[in-house]
């Protein structure tokens, strides 16, 4: 049989109180309502030795709040590479008292419509909606408090998007060209060469090739992949080894970039000696690679740090409107990048 649990009254039994001087003790209010230092050391003491909780049902009525946030994403729980999201959330919810309910929608909207009713129902303070990889949503009405994760809104809402600075890694890759000396015979596998060249829906391309362009990077040509995965970057790359002799490739993912590489050494090509390799996301076979793939990283953990301290900025009411945060991406140098064995 399970042991009852301690109750208010029972707390204020054993320190010789009332049940509102012990309530208003643990609610941290007695000092406001000048009860002694004495009896609240009393009634502190009397909670540890019973191990009282306060019941958390009861403080939200009291306060209206329930200290408790939903999670709702596409398939972020049940990926590898973006799981580090949710733990990002978990901590940072966890260091402001706060419970996370975690529910996963696997890209149907009936079912998302389901989860965020559901955690209405639980009257959660807040909810952040996140998606596996940057694209543009359309968000649910009557939402309450929320932000979006990796996502931005289509057509444009007042919730708040905590999304990676895509731009900024387009500038951060082709940096690391040009710093080794590349500025010439430069091709990009996965999407380009122009904005428009991409993939359907993808966010993230449009914003790494504008990156690519502001930082001054001459691109020879590219090749666009309609999925990003290894055979698609395998196919690509030997479709370019046909016509050109890249100095430097850049991959729009780094699952493109495997494929990359084993197209370079079917063509009997090494990296980075006869060819540099730069790309994007720090997907965990980037260090598995040889050699070890130099790649701009996605911030999957401080993206749901950022997520949990956002809504908790909206829910006090001190953020603008439809605003947009950034986090960095920061460059992971590794062994694929070298100056151009001819001169540029």
């Amino acid at each position: 049989m399970s042991r009852r649990r301690v109750t208010l009254a029972d707390l204020a039994q054993a320190a010789g109180v009332s049940r509102t001087t012990a309530s208003l003790v643990m609610t941290g209010r007695g000092r406001e309502l000048r009860i002694s230092h004495d009896v609240e050391q009393r009634v502190l003491r009397a909670a540890d030795e019973l191990g009282y909780r306060p019941n958390a049902v009861s403080v939200g009525l009291r306060t209206g709040t329930s200290r408790t946030i939903g999670f709702v994403s596409d398939t972020v729980a049940t990926s590898r590479l973006a799981g580090d999201m949710i733990k990002g959330a978990l901590e940072a919810a966890r260091e402001r008292g706060v419970m996370l309910f975690i529910g996963e929608t696997e890209g149907d909207p009936e079912l998302e419509r389901g989860l965020l009713h559901a955690m209405q129902d639980r009257q959660v303070d807040g909810i952040i909606l996140a998606a596996m990889y940057t694209r543009t949503i359309k968000v649910p009405k009557d939402i309450g408090p929320a932000v979006l994760l990796n996502a931005l809104p289509k057509p444009a809402s007042a919730l708040p998007s905590i999304v990676p600075d895509e731009v900024e890694a387009g500038r951060s890759a082709a940096r690391v060209l040009l710093e080794a000396g590349h500025h010439e015979d430069v091709y990009l596998i996965g999407a380009g060469p122009r904005s428009r060249d991409v993939p359907a829906t993808s966010v993230a391309a449009v914003e790494r090739l504008t990156g690519i362009e502001e930082a001054g990077l001459r691109i020879a040509g590219a090749r666009v992949c309609a999925d990003w995965q290894p055979e698609e970057g395998l196919a690509a790359t030997r479709s370019l080894l046909a016509d050109h002799r890249p100095r430097a490739l850049i991959c729009l993912n780094d699952r493109l970039a495997l494929g990359a590489y084993q197209a370079l050494s079917d063509a009997g090509l090494s990296v980075p000696e006869d060819v540099s390799v730069v790309s994007f996301d720090d997907h965990p076979i980037a260090s598995w690679m040889r050699p070890k793939l130099t790649t701009v990283a996605l911030p999957h953990y401080e993206l749901g740090r950022k997520a949990v301290e956002v809504l908790f900025a909206q829910m006090g009411e001190e953020t603008e409107p439809g605003q947009v945060h950034r986090v960095t991406m920061p460059v992971r140098h590794r062994e694929s990048v070298a100056p151009p064995t001819r001169p540029c």
